[in-house]
């Protein structure tokens, strides 16, 4: 989700060029399986579909050639700085805080976020505004990690490189936890989507070990987060460098948080 971290508290800034790769790392690693839900789900020609919190353009556009000329794509988020240049044609790009402002008009056939409620303060009231956006029979798809479920950058924590790297994603934890992420919200979607009224719910979860596009967000992200995590007294510049050095060898077996996904459909009118 992209957002201004002095205005809206979230810690991955997005107006830092690191954004970037941070985007093409996350679409490389959960594109896959976003796009795997998304078709078992039967989203296609005509279809209207609202991307929560799109960040980058990689599942707008999948959508959008999923929905063909007779869909539409509504693409919000706080901060649309790597989206409006996909603006035209299916994909309309809105500025839009899914907490707070009304969802887009019209009613949609899908609406999707991914790693994005956990970062939102007022999470419940997101959910409950893109449930009333649904159409009847629409889909609500929920993608979220649950960093509590598996809270370690290097599983096999094997020798010092590793518990050094193990030490920081701990300290990237705790910048999250102060700035209201919920550690554990990904396990809770199925319960949230079933109170929420949805049928049909299911869900699973992906959990990428070891891939080369892990070893790219932790750069990305360490490099963002480096000033607050000295600044809080949780590592040191030196720890930093040696971790980023480590990181760059591709020795590590590096992972991320398990992404839960979970989907529910509307009920129909009767």
């Amino acid at each position: 989700m992209a957002q201004h971290a002095s205005d809206h508290g979230y810690l991955l800034d997005n107006q830092q060029s690191e954004a970037g790769v941070r985007f093409g790392a996350l679409s490389e690693l959960f594109d896959p399986v976003t796009f795997r839900h998304v078709d078992q789900l039967g989203i296609g020609p005509g279809m209207r579909c609202w991307e929560v919190g799109a960040g980058g353009p990689s599942v707008p556009l999948g959508l959008a050639e999923r929905v063909g000329p007779d869909g539409t794509v509504v693409a919000t988020d706080i901060d649309v700085s790597w989206t409006e240049g996909i603006a035209g044609g299916v994909i309309e790009v809105l500025e839009h805080d899914v907490a707070a402002d009304p969802p887009p008009e019209g009613g949609f056939d899908l609406v999707h976020a991914r790693l994005v409620l956990v970062h939102v303060t007022d999470r419940a009231e997101a959910l409950r505004r893109m449930v009333r956006a649904l159409r009847p029979g629409g889909v609500l798809l929920l993608e979220d990690a649950d960093p509590g479920l598996q809270p370690l950058l290097c599983p096999d924590e094997s020798g010092p490189e590793q518990r050094l790297a193990n030490r920081l994603r701990s300290g990237f934890r705790s910048l999250m936890a102060g700035r209201g992420a919920d550690l554990e919200y990904g396990r809770t979607l199925p319960r949230l989507l079933r109170e929420a009224g949805l049928d049909d719910v299911r869900a699973d979860a992906y959990f990428p070990v070891t891939s080369p596009a892990c070893t790219v967000l932790e750069a990305a992200t360490v490099r963002q987060i480096r000033g607050r995590l000295v600044a809080a007294g949780l590592a040191t510049d030196e720890e930093i460098d040696r971790h980023l050095a480590n990181v760059g060898t591709g020795r590590l077996d590096l992972a991320t948080a398990p992404m839960i996904s979970a989907w529910g459909r509307r009920p129909q009118q009767p």
